[in-house]
């Protein structure tokens, strides 16, 4: 009697959970969906905005101005993952909201497989940005090699192989199943014998958060170091300044890709090691924890606009000249209208 009570009480909690996040989830969705893509278009416009302006005004290359269309490119890179990871969102959407995956195979391993892939990408791009700062900043010099153009977008390309490479068992082996006996109550499966989904499971945590978490890391004390140093000895009237946006900077960055990400690679490694499935659109089962690490994890589209290129300057500038010329233009209609 104790175990049937327990079992109805279970079953009641699942179904409330499951109602709840029937209605949250995709109203968080929208307004990720909604800001994302918001954010990163206008990063888009704005940076291929620079490289045409640069290109039609035939401005001599310069070690700054090399060194800034490198980063340029892969700020584009981040907001292309970020935009792709965004188009997979409504899929998921649609599973929470419906409580089962009603895609099919197919689009069961697309959809896996390009959100893992955008995720690892993303990650890989932000320790790329990483890297660039430092070498701007602590070896100049170095940085007006090794961040020419050509080399920064083929850095792009490899580490879009490299993701594609992580993620490419989404592809394989993914599959949908039936949760519980019932037609319509299908599931997006993890796709792997247990064994060896705890090692890929590990190996994308460490390969696709770790790994770029702590390049991140580094980079960025060199950068807090270097400055710290040259305060010191005097060298960089205004640097003091400089190190303190620098490490403000670093702060937020750090916090925000670990808050961002680690309760999802957490759960996604909890979930392993109690031998759960691991299916998409069925998350009830797991808690309101789920709901919480699938909006953290799909908020870092919308946070990387907003720390990795809002805080620049130089983009508030063309923000704002971009806004002049659209209200230029919407002038010069209406008057041509009137």
């Amino acid at each position: 009697m104790l175990e049937n009570s327990t079992a109805e009480g279970s079953n009641n909690t699942d179904a409330e959970l499951g109602n709840v996040e029937q209605v949250l989830v995709p109203v968080l969705d929208v307004l990720i969906l909604v800001l994302g893509v918001g954010g990163h278009s206008l990063v888009m416009v704005i940076l291929c905005g620079r490289r045409r302006r640069g290109v039609g005004h035939g401005r001599q290359s310069t070690p700054s101005s090399t060194t800034g269309t490198g980063t340029d490119i892969l700020l584009l890179a981040l907001s292309a993952a970020d935009l792709l990871l965004l188009a997979m969102l409504p899929f998921h959407t649609a599973a929470v909201a419906m409580q089962h995956w009603p895609f099919g195979d197919l689009l069961c391993r697309l959809v896996s497989f390009l959100g893992a892939t955008c995720a690892s990408a993303s990650a890989f791009t932000l320790a790329s940005l990483a890297m660039s700062r430092y070498l701007i900043v602590v070896r100049p010099n170095k940085a007006y090699q090794l961040l020419s153009p050509r080399r920064v977008t083929l850095t792009a390309v490899l580490l879009w192989a490299l993701a594609c490479c992580l993620a490419a068992p989404q592809l394989a082996f993914r599959s949908v199943g039936i949760l519980r006996r019932a037609p319509d109550d299908s599931a997006c499966f993890a796709f792997l014998p247990h064994q060896d989904q705890v090692a890929y499971g590990l190996c994308h945590f460490l390969l696709a958060f770790l790994l770029p978490l702590a390049i991140i890391v580094v980079a960025y004390g060199s950068i807090y170091m270097f400055l710290w140093r040259s305060q010191q000895q005097g060298r960089a009237p205004q640097v003091e300044r400089y190190q303190s946006k620098v490490t403000h900077t670093l702060a937020m960055q750090v916090l925000a890709f670990t808050l961002c990400w680690l309760p999802s690679y957490g759960l996604t490694l909890a979930l392993l090691v109690s031998r759960s499935s691991g299916a998409t659109g069925t998350s009830p089962r797991y808690g309101p924890f789920s709901v919480l690490a699938r909006v953290m994890a799909t908020s870092s589209t919308v946070a990387n606009p907003i720390l990795y290129v809002l805080m620049s300057q130089k983009f508030r500038e063309d923000l704002l000249e971009l806004f002049k010329m659209a209200n230029g233009t919407r002038g010069a209609i209406s008057m041509n209208t009137n």
